[in-house]
């Protein structure tokens, strides 16, 4: 069962594709081209402060709007170890697990956690934070088969014996 801890970036309801990555920079070669520009319309300054092993806390509906795999592939990029929210876009929640970005849903954690602190992440079981748990649901073998190869590209590979 994986651990992990990380720092808390919160951010709102209803953040759709179009904030996580604006259109105008789906035209760049590579989502590390992409990265500067994540979140900008919300907040400019996010995608420079996010440090890899970061988590994000949102409230509902996070990932709505377009189908875009370059949303959840830039959150990735930008070293996000996962994305705790109230609920999810049923497409943003497919692409991120095909793309290898961990999503946890839970209700109430976007209601407590502040902003900067640090909580500590057991995978399938629960969140801690400010010395309460909150528990999770566990994923299905076959998703976190498909998280822990980085993706469903990479864990169709191994599956098949080709890496």
């Amino acid at each position: 069962m994986e651990q992990f801890s990380g720092k808390v970036w919160l951010l709102g309801d209803d953040i759709d594709t179009d904030i996580i990555i604006p259109t105008e920079y789906l035209a760049l070669k590579t989502v590390e081209d992409m990265k500067p520009f994540a979140f900008s319309p919300l907040r400019p300054e996010l995608a420079g402060q996010i440090k890899e092993g970061d988590i994000i806390v949102a409230g509902k509906n996070f990932g709505c709007g377009s189908s875009r795999e370059q949303a959840p592939e830039v959150i990735k990029a930008l070293g996000v170890k996962c994305v705790i929210a109230k609920s999810y876009a049923r497409i943003f929640f497919r692409n991120s697990i095909n793309n290898g970005l961990l999503l946890i849903e839970n209700p109430d954690l976007y209601d407590v956690a502040a902003e900067g602190e640090t909580i500590d992440v057991t995978v399938g079981r629960s969140i801690t934070c400010q010395g309460k748990e909150y528990p999770i649901s566990s994923l299905p073998e076959n998703l976190l088969d498909i998280l822990n190869a980085g993706g469903l590209v990479k864990a169709m590979r191994k599956l098949n014996g080709l890496d």
